[in-house]
């Protein structure tokens, strides 16, 4: 009852801080419809690692771009604009303080916003998110909205019943947030300047602007395949296929299943290792990515995301679970072409079979690894994807700012 009684308190005093807050934000929104914007494009307020490829994505095709975030997660912490660095003293409501600190900075800085459905800043909020796209519009702001997850899952509109088993196992309370999610795919459907769909996402949503695979980018330059050892020929001992295997969520990748395939394959005299990595750092996992012979993505989802991209970046074979109606859509819309897909396809059921195959025929890994790498070169190179950027960015009337990114200050430039 006690603990009870504080979380009501904390929300009711949370509620009326909005409430006061509420004028502010119109005064600095109004304001800022006449401040000349310093950056293009703003990328936030996630600190997810595809926003440091989004933004040289935005960068090679003139545009200045920045990342902001609240806090960092243990996958990477390089992002432009960090609150947590800003803000460091122990403060109570330093978390608000921060938050606020973004909120001004996106109203006042940025001429255009690419986040996602959880929206903005003001995401966190209790009620305010409701006005939040009112804001950016006074403000002048485009909005460019695109799905990465958890965001735009309302469970209710999934045929996945394997993915919702697994959401249902590994994230009980996701079904309280259903409605808060499905209002705000609603609220960015009708108020965004435009929206990008693809991967898995197009199960919950119900429209888009421009279909993608993924939005997901890499920099290829960083991601180089090392340079490939010759297989040798086959022994009576040979080295066990080396399988790398990161989940963020064991239940939602099908770690179990990768599992017990490998162990029931070792137990049959196959040689196979799998190699587990999990809350590592990003840079650490590329180190292990390159020593291995094959990386396993998820077997329950039903399509592929930036594990399997760099992956495919670095030559690696990967497996992963392809939903047959994600490969019909996007093969019937063109952005692939029939049979161009380098995955290696398996479910559940089939994974063991399919590592069995790689570990007896070991001269195909190269071959797959070198279509892998081009299939990203083409459709998610830094290159590729800011092409598509640049069409959105244009179609709702952004073109870069005279001179580029280049003659722009950078925030490090300007704060230090």
């Amino acid at each position: 009852m006690i603990a009870g009684g504080k979380t009501m308190v904390r929300s009711l005093v949370q509620a009326l801080f909005e409430l006061l807050l509420l004028p502010v934000l119109f005064i600095v929104a109004f304001v800022a419809r006449f401040v000349p914007k310093q950056v293009d494009v703003g990328l936030g307020p996630e600190p997810i690692i595809s926003h440091v490829y989004h933004k040289g994505a935005f960068q090679q095709h003139g545009y200045s771009a920045e990342t902001f975030v609240l806090a960092v997660f243990y996958i990477t912490s390089d992002f432009d604009v960090r609150a947590d660095r800003w803000f460091p003293w122990p403060l109570p409501g330093r978390k608000y303080i921060g938050y606020l600190y973004l909120i001004g900075l996106t109203l006042l800085r940025y001429r255009c916003l690419y986040f996602y459905f959880n929206g903005g800043v003001l995401g966190f909020s209790q009620w305010l998110w409701r006005i939040e796209p009112w804001l950016y519009k006074l403000a002048n702001v485009k909005i460019v909205v695109m799905p990465y997850g958890s965001d735009v899952q309302e469970m209710a509109r999934s045929s996945n019943l394997l993915y919702k088993h697994a959401i249902s196992r590994d994230y009980p309370r996701h079904r309280f947030q259903r409605k808060r999610i499905a209002a705000k795919i609603d609220l960015w459907t009708r108020h965004a300047n435009h929206i990008i769909a693809g991967c898995d996402w197009v199960d919950y949503m119900y429209h888009w602007d421009t279909l993608m695979l993924a939005h997901f980018s890499i920099d290829l330059e960083k991601w180089q395949p090392a340079a490939r050892v010759m297989p040798t020929p086959v022994t009576t001992n040979p080295q066990p296929l080396r399988i790398l295997h990161a989940p963020n969520h064991r239940t939602i990748k099908g770690t179990e299943f990768f599992i017990r395939a490998v162990e029931e394959l070792q137990t049959e005299g196959v040689a196979v290792e799998l190699i587990l990595l999990e809350r590592v750092p990003n840079h650490k996992v590329k180190a292990v990515m390159e020593s291995v012979d094959v990386v396993a993505d998820q077997l329950i989802i039903g399509w592929f995301a930036m594990f399997a991209i760099e992956a495919m970046a670095l030559e690696k074979p990967v497996l992963c679970y392809l939903r047959p109606e994600f490969v019909e859509l996007f093969t019937t819309y063109g952005l692939i072409d029939e049979g161009e897909l380098p995955i290696i396809h398996c479910t559940p059921l089939t994974v063991k079979a399919a590592i069995r195959e790689l570990a007896t025929e070991r001269h195909r890994l190269a071959e797959i690894g070198a279509r892998s790498r081009e299939f990203v070169s083409k459709h998610h190179s830094i290159a590729a994807i800011g092409t598509v950027f640049d069409q959105i960015n244009r179609s709702i009337g952004l073109t870069p700012s005279q001179g580029g990114q280049g003659q722009r200050k950078s925030y490090t430039d300007l704060h230090g």
